[in-house]
C-alpha cells in the first residue's frame, strides 16, 4: 500500500478560510469509492495551536499505479482545480509505502 499525504498552506484572500477548508474537505472526501485503488481518504482541517499548515490530506492507495490513476482521474482533477488549487499557496507532499 502507498500512503499519500499532502499539507497545504492557504492563501490569505477575502474568502472565508473556514468555508474554503470545508469545501476542500467535502470535495476530496467525496472521492471515496469513486476512484479504483483508493482505499482511504481523510482531510483534516483543524490543527492544534502551533500548526503551520491549514489542511492535510491523508490517503491510502493499493500501489503507485493507483496513486497515478488518482492524480489524473477526472473527478480528482475537478476537485483539485475548483476547490484546492485556487486557494493553496504552498503544497507539500509525501508518498511512502506501508
Amino acid at each position: 500500500m502507498v500512503r499519500h499525504v499532502i499539507l497545504w498552506k492557504l492563501k490569505n484572500t477575502d474568502e472565508d478560510k473556514e468555508r474554503v477548508k470545508l469545501g476542500i474537505k467535502e470535495g476530496l472526501e467525496a472521492l471515496d469509492g469513486k476512484i479504483p485503488g483508493l482505499r482511504e481518504i481523510n482531510v483534516h482541517t483543524v490543527g492544534l495551536p502551533g500548526s503551520s499548515a491549514d489542511v492535510m490530506l491523508d490517503s491510502v492507495f493499493d500501489d503507485m499505479q493507483a496513486l497515478e490513476n488518482y492524480r489524473i482521474h477526472p473527478a480528482h482533477v475537478a476537485v483539485a482545480d475548483s476547490r484546492v488549487r485556487p486557494y493553496a499557496e504552498i503544497r507539500l507532499c509525501l508518498n511512502y509505502e506501508e
